[in-house]
């Protein structure tokens, strides 16, 4: 694996600390702030809605821009956005500096992840996606806890310090390891990269994504009312569980990334299969500490299982525009980050209890299992009628004025046989 994947994982690990940190850290942002709370907790809502809109519209702005100096910049606005906060003297400029700071990291999960994916041969895309996504991972275990720690210890703002110290060290590594990326002679052109929208295949990628972030993050986001009042363990245990989340998640994570370039299907199948599991074991089984604890570490495994395939699947399937891909990645991922942790909410608020989010996610999770399936309905099917081209290719066929064998479809105007397929007879859709 080249070194510059490692070196866009360092930089996520700076980004996903930047991105969850917050969770530990709003009784003190509330009170040094004089905001409630729930003020303090728009904060967040406000960076996963900014990486929801950012995402998107920063891989169009700098779709014909060089990638190495899209993501130099990126990653400045970001550290500089980590400074802002901790020095922010009021409520309206630490909100200013966190929609900055989520653009910017928008910006940079989506081109870095097309970048990431362009260093390295196709059959090892998941792997690299892996290292991305594990930087994720290591900020859950390791940043966020030693965020909460900065908080406890040196105020909350010393955290936003860190963070940015920690993004000046990524943006030397991304300097010094991240290669001139050629411009094609042919530039991007956005009505090409939009097109995308209108396949099914993507759309259905985009909806799996969305389900299964939205299902885990419906329960996750309270699993510490959860721990405390229904499982009964002392606050002490909550930070020790959470660590264990993210321990499972980069295990997850690690295995995934190896096994999804070979089984791609089979990787998002039991995942999310697997995840369904967990979060009604959880909601069932919620009562006894024991159980708790160790359902939790396993939600970390087989939620992060899947997390590279769901990357790569949405990258094989929308080839055709490379920068939007990893930016709708990214805005799918936080759109199930902003809904699922709502939809709990709402479940709370209906007098279900806690334990109900675990069950309104295992349903969410459910349904993410069915658009998989559908997807592996439509490869299966398109796998086959390539077959039946290719495998009757070898008898004589009418051919067009180039010469290119043609196909005979009832109603439809004839079609040269290699538009349906791709290099080396593949389909361009199917999954490698």
């Amino acid at each position: 694996m080249p070194k510059a994947v490692h070196v866009l994982g360092l930089s996520v690990f700076s980004l996903g600390t930047s991105e969850f940190m917050l969770s530990g850290l709003l009784p003190p942002i509330a009170e040094d702030m004089g905001v409630s709370i729930p003020q303090a907790g728009l904060l967040i809502s406000a960076f996963a809605i900014g990486m929801v809109v950012g995402a998107p519209l920063l891989a169009v702005a700098t779709l014909r821009l060089p990638r190495r100096t899209t993501l130099i910049t990126l990653l400045t606005v970001f550290a500089l956005g980590q400074v802002g906060g901790a020095l922010a003297p009021g409520y309206g400029l630490l909100f200013a500096s966190r929609v900055i700071s989520a653009l910017a990291c928008a910006g940079f999960w989506a081109v870095g992840a097309a970048v990431a994916v362009a260093m390295v041969p196709e059959n090892v895309r998941a792997r690299a996606l892996s290292v991305l996504i594990g930087g994720l991972s290591v900020a859950n275990v390791v940043g966020v806890p030693a965020g909460a720690f900065l908080g406890e210890h040196f105020g909350w703002r010393s955290a936003f310090w860190a963070v940015g110290a920690m993004s000046a060290v990524a943006l030397v590594g991304v300097v010094a390891f991240i290669p001139r990326i050629p411009i094609p002679e042919t530039r991007p052109k956005l009505r090409q990269e939009v097109g995308i929208y209108r396949d099914r295949p993507v759309l259905l990628a985009i909806g799996t994504i969305a389900l299964s972030a939205g299902g885990v993050y419906c329960a996750f986001s309270y699993m510490a009312p959860l721990l405390s009042d229904v499982a009964g363990l002392g606050g002490d245990w909550v930070p020790t569980v959470l660590g264990l989340f993210g321990v499972g998640a980069l295990i997850g994570t690690t295995v995934g990334g190896r096994v999804a370039d070979a089984h791609l299907f089979g990787v998002l199948l039991a995942g999310t299969a697997a995840t369904t599991v967990c979060l009604v074991a959880l909601a069932l089984t919620a009562h006894n500490p024991v159980s708790a604890i160790a359902v939790s570490f396993l939600l970390g495994v087989s939620c992060f299982f899947m997390a590279p395939a769901l990357n790569a699947r949405l990258f094989n399937v929308a080839a055709a525009a490379p920068t939007l891909a990893g930016a709708t990645t990214t805005a799918s991922f936080n759109l199930g980050n902003t809904s699922g942790p709502w939809i709990g909410g709402r479940v709370i608020d209906l007098g279900f209890g806690f334990a109900s989010t675990a069950l309104a996610g295992a349903a969410m999770v459910a349904l993410s299992m069915g658009t998989v399936a559908w997807s592996l309905g439509l490869e299966r099917r398109r796998a086959a009628n390539t077959r039946l081209v290719t495998g009757s290719s070898r008898s004589k066929r009418p051919t067009d004025v180039a010469g290119h064998a043609v196909v005979r479809t009832t109603g439809h105007a004839a079609v040269p046989a290699a538009e349906h397929t791709g290099r080396n007879g593949a389909h361009p859709y199917e999954a490698e």
